[in-house]
């Protein structure tokens, strides 16, 4: 009793803000809006009502049905299909973290270059070579971190997710406040403008829209670190649809007054955020200082990030999974409780992913495609989601779920199978290359690209059963 006592719990609005920045940041809204201009307020408006909040409200009745394990989805699976199903989940969801992993560690590079350059002359200082290598040494630097400091992960959470909320908001205010006061908008508003063209381009790029808001069910890895998860974690759920909702929409709404959505920078999706706070300082006379404080707040967000990817999706791989699947060496544990074999295998495939983009010819490029990569792993991954969901409802009359989404058995069936066949046609669209004209030689290697990438990425899951039959027995 006196041991529950001195427990330490994470309130809901933590836990709130440490998903929070796991799914989206500021950053988020600009890969989508590079590639639908502003007809993408329609589809985040689709999206929100259709998909997002339908997929974090299921994630709340999954996580609040299964609270007493620390695999988070593979848990879910397992429980609802089965142990191979429940090992190819955990695979799935720690592998296709991976291209987010450098994604974000290429962000902290990009968000110290405009802290000390104050430009975007970064590719004028640094080679893409030396882009990588800098990158991996971003990643290891956090393995170690994540190994000496026990409360960084919740402290950098907090910061991060509200540093980055706030300045959302601090943007569209001040957006707000601009227009009133009469900057021009650099994008004509008018109803066509947000009427979306339906294209196979269109759908490519949906993948993005879905990755950029996806990852609400790795909340569930830290649902028993919870005073009541039955009541709080569907809070956390909602807090996330909340503050996603608002900064997806009315962040996109104030892009349109300082890009012309019809003529937008070719590095958008790596610079954007930084222009967009620069743009917004000068117009207010205020100079670079509103740029800066984006800086150092992205700076936080990111490593916040860092520290929480590389904990959680480790977690996932290693807490809940069967032991016939999985090498034990792979899931071994050190004193402190993490997965030390996982981090370093981690690294490895971050190795591999960074050494496939540095065929690409400039920083900008790489950046580009790790993100477009993302638009299709992250959405198959989240596809396990909707299939624990069918699962669970299927045969519910097996499970206590203090939490339902959707009482009617046959709506919440429709529900989710519409939320799994629609991340399924995204994440296969994805494989097309956006920035690259179809039928160049730039859109045939980065579709080459694509492919070799997913295989390795998912492939070695059917390498690891056999690893395990060989390893297992000699130990």
């Amino acid at each position: 009793m006196e041991i529950n006592q001195q427990r330490k719990y994470m309130s809901w609005p933590i836990l709130g803000f440490l998903v929070f920045v796991t799914v989206i940041g500021f950053e988020n809204i600009f890969y989508p809006f590079q590639n639908q201009g502003l007809s993408v307020v329609f589809s985040w408006i689709f999206l929100l009502l259709a998909y997002i909040i339908p997929y974090e409200l299921i994630s709340a009745q999954m996580g609040t049905t299964f609270t007493e394990n620390g695999g988070g989805l593979a848990t879910w699976i397992r429980r609802t299909s089965g142990d191979t199903f429940g090992y190819w989940t955990s695979w799935m969801y720690w592998s296709s973290t991976l291209p987010y992993l450098i994604d974000v560690a290429n962000s902290v590079i990009v968000a110290m270059s405009w802290m000390i350059l104050g430009d975007n002359s970064l590719d004028k200082h640094m080679s893409s070579t030396w882009f990588g290598i800098f990158t991996f040494a971003v990643i290891l630097i956090f393995i170690v971190a994540e190994n000496l400091f026990s409360r960084s992960l919740e402290i950098m959470s907090l910061l991060g997710g509200a540093a980055m909320f706030l300045m959302a908001v601090l943007f569209v205010v001040l957006t707000v406040f601009g227009v009133m006061k009469g900057i021009p908008s650099a994008t004509h508003f008018s109803w066509s403008a947000f009427k979306p063209h339906f294209s196979t381009h269109y759908f490519a790029t949906t993948g993005l829209l879905i990755f950029a808001t996806s990852g609400a069910e790795l909340g569930a890895t830290y649902v028993q670190q919870l005073r009541n998860p039955k009541k709080e974690f569907p809070k956390s759920m909602w807090m996330l649809a909340f503050m996603t909702g608002f900064l997806v929409i009315f962040g996109s709404l104030a892009l349109g007054v300082f890009f012309n959505a019809n003529h937008l920078p070719d590095d958008l999706k790596m610079n954007g955020a930084y222009y967009a706070f620069q743009v917004l300082g000068q117009q207010l006379g205020m100079g670079k200082v509103l740029m800066y404080m984006f800086a150092v707040a992205q700076l936080i967000f990111m490593l916040a990030q860092l520290a929480i990817l590389i904990d959680a999706s480790s977690r996932v791989l290693s807490a809940d999974t069967a032991i016939k699947f999985m090498p034990k060496w792979l899931l071994k544990q050190n004193k402190s409780g993490r997965p030390i074999h996982s981090y370093i295998f981690t690294a490895g495939l971050c190795l591999f992913l960074l050494l496939l983009s540095a065929t690409l010819p400039n920083i900008n490029s790489i950046f580009n495609w790790l993100l477009n990569l993302n638009g299709i792993v992250s959405p198959y991954k989240t596809c396990w989601v909707f299939v624990g969901f069918l699962a669970l409802r299927a045969q519910q009359e097996k499970f206590n779920s203090s939490y339902v989404f959707i009482k009617n058995k046959p709506l919440a069936m429709f529900v989710g199978g519409w939320c799994l066949l629609f991340t399924f046609i995204c994440a296969t669209m994805g494989f097309m290359p956006q920035e690259a004209k179809f039928g160049t030689t730039a859109f045939v290697h980065q579709l080459v690209m694509n492919i070799i990438s997913v295989l390795v990425l998912f492939g070695l899951g059917f390498v690891m059963p056999l690893l395990a039959r060989i390893t297992n027995k000699e130990s």
